[in-house]
């Protein structure tokens, strides 16, 4: 220990007395010398590099800036180098400090470092723009973001980079390497370098190395073009406008007779499909113009005839390696997708010599189907799923080329399907495996199958037309082409434990994605799947099977699920009811909504890629399978069900769930509509009296309503719970407050309490009638009394003028006239009494039949106001007293005048 100390501390002092030779030394000689010895060690000694990291940089940068001694600053920048290249260790530990890393970040602080570091770009010495250059590179992997700030404020820095790519080769290739690393997430590099013409240096760099036969500095030159373009969108633009794309696709193009293919010319051609991807692809998601400018490329590199160079790599190359098959599929399936003109291109696009011509579609399924790689098998069905997504004339064209074969044809040998129109491939394809017990040939074409059924009812319908003549003839001539794939559906897990072959972890899932797909939103193919009544019985057994994965179980219960909600049917059996009947008693409403929580936490449906981008890393993704799936116990499911079940399938399966659940809470409480047994209550008996069958009847449905109510609120209660807790239960910690008895019994008198406050609500509304009513008669009452009044007072003054006038008579007779005028005075006076009492009399007659009407009305009040418990006697007190005081004041007067 104590020895090592000795030996840090020795070298420490002699990088100490090195580096003070080189600042002060007289001799250039010596000071050579000493820096040659100075990179020595601290190329070579972990403790030399940290004693040079604590004292060393600002004697080295002063000789930098110095520049009178090439040979020195030709060392010095070599000395940096070594010193932050990390040196490999036989012992090391991970808390050990790394010299390399600090002297990185040492150097990097200061900015007027990378300044004096750039302005040696421009040296005349190859060696020290080489070694800078090194060092540059060094410096971004330890130190990358303080690199890329300071490159940006320093003047011109960019610029030294990119004259770097016309320099002699060997710096060429490191000022590709520094910019390939310079690039990546630095959006503002990136369109700096572009406007320096780093477009047009890079492609007459591979034009220069031969294009895709070049060696790695082609590989270099397509990296850092990929790192400029990606996620953007001005780049692009760009590119497309400036350089164009014919010197792009012109790598694609294959040259020699013999089309061999190295190890470096796979590589180069999967970097120019990746900058083929990245064109189709767009800018930024957070780029308003992104579709605009992805249809713009997609349109721009088909006039260009890059679907053709795609295909031949693809299709028509048997020499081209896997993963540049499958990358030039995905290309084609991207350069397709949602763009209507390169749709109609590769329709309308034959392959082939005469007279062996066929559509590329018909070549591209024949892969899909013969090929012995399962990463080639997904790429090619990515080409279908694009050419059917939002497509439906496409999905049309293809459903109306299924056409069943004869027996013989359809179990014929694939080397004879050259001819075979695409229908007829794709249903030799379905029934292939009914001959030879081939479920994975099968289980390809119900992909492909699947996509021509996606959202389009018309094609649903009439592929549920399609009969496939049965090998058998005991079980018919002839079967519905849903139901030979639920057949296969079942062979699939006959087969599983017998065969070893991990192809069939995939065959049960993606055949269920093709009955899942083909069922929803469409009763007939619900109908033709329940016709058969073992399809039923086989789903329950497969949900309920613990042998089968994760995924499969819960495919199956959205498929069980489908039968439900898309039923329309009314036969019993076969009904929604029965359906969900079925699944309460042989599957459990909790354990069939736990399947389906199960179903979104598995690894497919969790890792799903987005829908319109396959990972460019899939190959290697799904290569290796079956070490994959026995190194991993715990991910049952095939891991190219990941890329086959894309993030739209998957928003779909959740759509589904959240449906299924709805329809079940439906169906558990509401009642069905036809009731087909009547009870024997409902019947009249012998020598039973109408009136009694009637009140018989009327408390039977009484009672029945009340049965069917607290059924509909258990229901109810019990459907809730179930689509709330299904394979939740752990995370249920809290008791819940009320039982699912004391909510019935709530809610019963709840209705209770309802109907009381309605009643009393009406009782309020009666007396309020009743008390407007009342009122209308006092008002009525008081006009009465006023008339009555009026009345009084004219008769009192007809009075009061008859006494005038006989008190004329009195003092006439006293005058003396004579009798004669008292003769005519008394017929005057008779005359007028007459008169006045006539008037009276017609007057007293209205009056009375006023008072019997309203005699009447007080009548009919007083006995309603008594139904009600109202004192009639205490109401009516006080009516009239006017009255009666008036009469009496009448009477007074008259006996006064009497007198």
């Amino acid at each position: 220990m104590f020895g090592n100390e000795d030996s840090n501390s020795n070298e420490d002092s002699y990088v100490e007395r090195l580096l003070d030779c080189i600042k002060n030394g007289k001799l250039p000689e010596d000071r050579r010398n000493a820096m040659a010895e100075l990179q020595a060690v601290v190329a070579e000694s972990h403790s030399a590099q940290l004693a040079f990291g604590t004292m060393g940089f600002p004697v080295l940068f002063g000789v930098l800036k110095e520049l009178d001694d090439v040979e020195m600053v030709r060392g010095a920048v070599e000395t940096l180098l070594s010193a932050l290249t990390p040196i490999s260790q036989a012992k090391s530990h991970k808390n050990e400090v790394q010299p390399a890393m600090m002297n990185a970040d040492l150097l990097s602080r200061d900015e007027q470092n990378i300044s004096l570091l750039l302005n040696l770009l421009s040296e005349d010495d190859f060696y020290v723009r080489y070694y800078t250059l090194q060092l540059l590179t060094a410096l971004l992997t330890n130190s990358h973001v303080r690199l890329q700030e300071a490159i940006l404020t320093i003047p011109r820095g960019i610029t030294r980079l990119v004259d770097m790519l016309m320099d002699r080769e060997v710096i060429r290739n490191e000022a590709l390497l520094l910019l390939t690393y310079l690039t990546r997430e630095a959006e503002e590099i990136q369109k700096i370098l572009v406007f320096e013409g780093a477009f047009e240096k890079i492609f007459s760099i591979i034009k220069e190395e031969g294009g895709s036969d070049g060696g790695v500095v082609v590989q270099d030159c397509l990296e850092l073009l990929n790192n400029l373009i990606r996620s953007n969108s001005s780049n692009q633009v760009l590119l497309r406008e400036t350089i164009g794309f014919d010197s792009l696709i012109s790598i694609l193009k294959l040259r020699g007779s013999t089309y061999s293919f190295s190890q470096q010319k796979t590589i180069n051609l999967l970097c120019v499909l990746e900058t083929i991807r990245l064109l189709m692809n767009g800018g930024s998601e957070a780029d308003p113009a992104k579709q605009s400018e992805k249809s713009t490329n997609k349109t721009v590199l088909a006039q260009r005839k890059v679907l053709d160079h795609l295909l031949m790599l693809g299709v028509e190359s048997q020499w081209a390696s896997v993963a540049v098959r499958c990358a030039a599929f995905r290309c084609i399936g991207d350069l397709i997708y949602g763009h209507r003109q390169n749709l109609d291109a590769l329709a309308s696009k034959f392959l082939g010599d005469e007279p062996q011509v066929e559509p590329a579609l018909n070549s591209i399924l024949r892969i899909i189907l013969r090929t012995s790689s399962t990463q080639e098998f997904v790429a090619a069905d990515y080409v279908f799923k694009s050419f059917c997504e939002e497509n439906t004339d496409g999905q049309k064209v293809l459903a109306s080329m299924l056409i069943p074969q004869p027996l013989s044809l359809t179990h014929a040998p694939f080397e004879e399907d050259v001819n075979m129109s695409f229908g007829s491939m794709l249903l030799h394809g379905l029934a292939l495996s009914e001959h030879d017990g081939d479920l994975e040939t099968s289980c390809r074409a119900a992909s492909v199958l699947s996509y021509i059924l996606k959202d389009n009812i018309q094609c649903k319908e009439k592929v549920l037309k399609i009969e496939i003549e049965s090998p058998t003839p005991s079980l018919g001539t002839t079967e519905p082409l849903l139901h030979r794939m639920v057949k296969y559906l079942a062979l699939a897990f006959s087969k599983k434990g017998k065969d070893v072959k991990s192809t069939n972890s995939y065959v049960q899932p993606i055949i269920l994605k093709l009955l899942v797909t083909w069922l929803s939103d469409c009763p007939n193919a619900v109908h033709s799947f329940l016709a058969s009544r073992p399809h039923l019985t086989y789903l329950i057994e497969l949900i309920s099977n613990n042998d089968t994965t994760v995924c499969v179980r819960g495919l199956a219960a959205v498929l069980l699920g489908e039968c439900v909600i898309f039923n329309k049917s009314i036969e019993s059996g076969k009904d929604a009811f029965s359906i969900v009947d079925a699944i309460s008693q042989k599957i459990g409403l909790t354990s069939y909504f736990q399947t389906l929580e199960e179903m979104q936490k598995s690894f497919v449906f969790s890792s799903a890629k987005p829908a319109t981008k396959m990972n460019d890393n899939s190959v290697s993704d799904v290569e290796d399978v079956e070490d994959d799936v026995a190194s991993d116990p715990k991910n049952e499911d095939h891991p190219m069900l990941a890329e086959m079940f894309d993030s739209q399938f998957v928003n779909f399966i959740k759509n589904l769930e959240t449906s299924i659940r709805d329809g079940v809470v439906n169906l558990y409480s509401h009642p069905k509509s036809d009731v087909s047994v009547i009870p024997a209550e409902l019947e009249q008996r012998k020598d039973e009296a109408d009136v009694d069958y009637i009140k018989r009847l009327k408390l039977f449905l009484e009672k029945q309503c009340s049965e069917i109510q607290d059924l509909l609120n258990r229901n109810t209660i019990l459907a809730e719970d179930l689509a709330k807790t299904g394979g939740d239960n752990s995370s249920q910690t809290e008791p819940r407050p009320n039982s699912g008895s004391d909510r019935v019994q709530i809610e019963k008198l709840k209705r209770d309490l309802l109907e009381a406050s309605q009643r009393v609500d009406m009782l309020k509304n009666d007396n309020s009638k009743l008390e407007n009513e009342v009122s209308s008669y006092k008002t009525l009452s008081a006009k009465i009394e006023n008339d009555l009044k009026s009345l009084s007072d004219a008769y009192n003054s007809l009075e009061q003028a008859n006494y005038h006038l006989e008190n004329e008579v009195k003092a006439l007779k006293n005058g003396g006239s004579t009798m004669g005028s008292g003769l005519n005075i008394e017929a005057i006076k008779a005359e007028a009494r007459e008169e006045a009492q006539k008037e009276s009399e017609a007057e007293l007659g209205d009056l009375l039949v006023c008072l019997g009407q309203e005699q009447s009305k007080v009548e009919k009040l007083s006995a309603r106001l008594m139904e009600l418990g109202e004192d009639v006697d205490a109401l009516l007190e006080g009516i009239g007293d006017d009255t009666g005081a008036l009469d009496d004041e009448d009477d007074d007067e008259d006996e006064d005048n009497e007198k």
